[in-house]
């Protein structure tokens, strides 16, 4: 059935009885394709029933669906005509594992981060009015999601004006039991019902219209009726904030879903439907694991045993255990994380140290203030968010924790190229966006001996660090536990030593460095590898020795080349009047970096072995020493 959906229009000429089947169609699909891509799977699988109904319901692309974070949108690709490019999902140059405006007139706006559907579905109805159009807007979120200060701004602006924006609460960690289920699906019939609706208006016209006496009985009327919804019905906080609650209702009943959403499309306020799906249905491992399972890599169908290699320890997996160790010490360590426990490797310290660690849901604001607060008591937290997630705690970074000049730690995880995940998750701006701010100390490690010597140098620093390290898992060079020099803040590491050009490189990009100097020295030239270490403080006195004997000097980072660690070179170079020299940063160019394999885009924006070693031999060979 599935090859035949090419739009939701040919959803709508389905019965009820099929749109079962199709269900298990599209769970079948998803879960065979992520198996191969990997992907987010639990997520997906939870919305399947809930996506039919809506598109079966509404008009889309007329009406507009908005998926929050959209990492549960693989059935809405399959049913609007993406069935036959599903298997490039993820793949380098095909369609994208989340919402994208530019690939689809069905994605109404483009999502990877978390709770923003809510604001911007109400700014697409604002439009709608303005411009004088007819159509409908649904914006879909999750519980997670809904954690978030940025989802309950939405709520409270929809409230206030009071327009017919129609909120879906994707709730998959409440539990529905039948009895509170058949209550609330009779209660919400009476509720959204032509005759009650109509009968409440009236009434309330009526009361109003008593003399003296109108106004506070009307009142009385509607917190009597609040209140016996109360007592059946979680959504009294909705109905504070000027929604209309309906809920909760059983997302993986497709005729009651179908049944909800025709009573509520014709309505002339803000509504909020709730509704309880289960995470990973369909598929028994990630129904029993559903945060395992929520984004996975590839794995075999019929155990869901991931097919990469376990035995290589990712960058997360060690700065996890390495803070587990470092707290047995250390009773002031503390552990803060914005809804990403297993992501950024903090199981095994949540597991050992629970009253130390805080798991503040998706709030990266608030979590950076927290940790500041923290602080300020004398406790060292330590605030592990993925990089492209920090960048929505801009300001509390600044004024919360460097303006104070406080002992806070941020163990920035998925630094650099994240992969398939594609532009809103790849981490590649934190440098640029930290290093200028007053009083941090920035630094990224090249393996894990060094992330957890940073680790430890961090936590004794009294004021605020950040530590950026990669997704994925380590190369065996990297994993080698050898001797290196103690870490001292802002001083870097000589690696090899010669004459002809200088290769100053950070984090995960100094190995590939070391590999291309090697394939250097075997046609003659002596180069000099610097492991950087610190995006700030510069080790000035070693630059300033370097570039007084060596004219050519490469930058390597994975980040982009505005305001990151190469300009911070010039920036010294420049400050120390050293302008005869020919240097060349490698990074990331003012584009945004399109989803594929890491390899592939290392590859692209030359800053693998290949692309150092062929812009060092470049380098040397330009005749002028003018800078660029």
């Amino acid at each position: 059935m599935i090859e035949n959906i090419k739009s939701p229009d040919d959803l709508k000429k389905l019965a009820t009885d099929e749109l079962k089947d199709l269900a298990l169609e599209l769970r079948e699909t998803i879960i065979e394709r992520v198996s191969i891509n990997g992907g987010h799977l639990a997520s997906n699988l939870g919305v399947v029933e809930l996506t039919i109904a809506l598109h079966y319901v509404f008009n889309s692309p007329i009406d507009k669906i908005v998926w929050d974070v959209g990492h549960q949108s693989y059935p809405h690709k399959l049913i609007t005509g993406r069935y036959d490019r599903f298997p490039t999902i993820r793949k380098y140059k095909g369609i994208s594992g989340f919402p994208k405006i530019d690939e689809s007139i069905y994605d109404a706006f483009g999502t990877g981060h978390s709770s923003t559907s809510i604001s911007a579905a109400l700014g697409i109805l604002e439009a709608r009015d303005k411009r004088g159009e007819n159509f409908k807007v649904i914006a879909v979120i999750g519980d997670g999601a809904m954690t978030s200060g940025l989802a309950f701004e939405g709520l409270n602006h929809a409230g206030h004006l009071k327009k017919d924006l129609i909120v879906v609460l994707n709730d998959n960690e409440m539990s529905i039991s039948p009895n509170v289920g058949a209550l609330s699906a009779y209660l919400n019939r009476i509720l959204t019902g032509e005759f009650y609706q109509r009968f409440k208006k009236e009434t309330k016209s009526f009361l109003e219209s008593i003399p003296k006496l109108g106004g506070p009985v009307a009142k009385m009327a509607q917190k009597a009726e609040e209140t016996l919804k109360g007592l059946f019905l979680p959504g009294i906080l909705f109905e504070e904030l000027g929604f209309n609650y309906i809920g909760p209702i059983d997302g993986h009943n497709i005729e009651l879903l179908i049944e909800t959403f025709r009573r509520i499309k014709g309505a002339t306020a803000p509504t909020l439907i709730h509704v309880i799906t289960k995470k990973g249905k369909g598929y028994e491992f990630a129904e029993k694991n559903p945060s395992i399972f929520h984004g996975v890599g590839p794995f075999e169908l019929e155990t869901g045993y991931s097919i990469s290699d376990k035995n290589i320890l990712s960058y997360s997996d060690v700065f996890g255990h390495a803070l587990t160790e470092l707290a047995e010490r250390d009773r002031r360590i503390v552990a803060v994380s914005a809804a990403m426990r297993e992501g950024t490797g903090l199981e095994c310290f949540a597991e050992k140290y629970p009253d130390r660690f805080y798991d503040v849901g998706i709030a990266e604001p608030h979590a950076v203030t927290f940790a500041a607060g923290l602080a300020t008591q004398g406790l060292r937290p330590v605030v592990a968010i993925y990089s492209t997630f920090l960048q929505r705690a801009y300001d509390e970074i600044i004024h919360d924790v460097c303006l104070q000049n406080l002992p806070v730690v941020f163990a920035i995880d998925r630094a650099g190229i994240v992969g398939e995940d594609g532009p809103t998750h790849n981490g590649l701006f934190d440098l640029s966006y930290l290093r200028h701010i007053p009083n941090i100390v920035v630094m990224a490690p090249k393996d894990a001996v060094e992330l957890r010597a940073m680790l430890e140098l961090a936590l004794k620093h009294n004021g605020p660090s950040a530590i950026r390290y990669p997704r994925g898992k380590m190369s065996q060079q990297s994993t080698v536990s050898s001797q290196q020099s103690e870490i001292k803040i802002g001083k870097s590491e000589i690696l090899m030593d010669g004459t002809d050009i200088a290769m100053f490189a950070i984090g995960n990009t100094v190995y590939p460095a070391i590999s291309a100097a090697e394939r250097l020295e075997e046609e003659g030239i002596r180069p000099t590898v610097i492991n950087a270490r610190f995006v700030k403080p510069i080790d000035q006195a070693l630059l300033l020795r370097v570039a007084s004997r060596i004219p050519r000097i490469i930058t390597i980072e994975e980040n982009v080349i505005a305001g990151g660690f190469g300009s911070a070179l010039l920036e010294c170079l420049n400050s120390m009047n050293m302008h005869s020299i020919r240097l060349k940063n490698l990074g990331i160019p003012d584009e945004f970096v399109e989803q594929g394999a890491q390899g592939i885009l290392r590859k692209k924006y030359a800053i693998d072995e290949e692309g150092i070693y062929a812009a060092a031999l470049s380098l040397i060979r330009e005749p002028t020493y003018t800078m660029e």
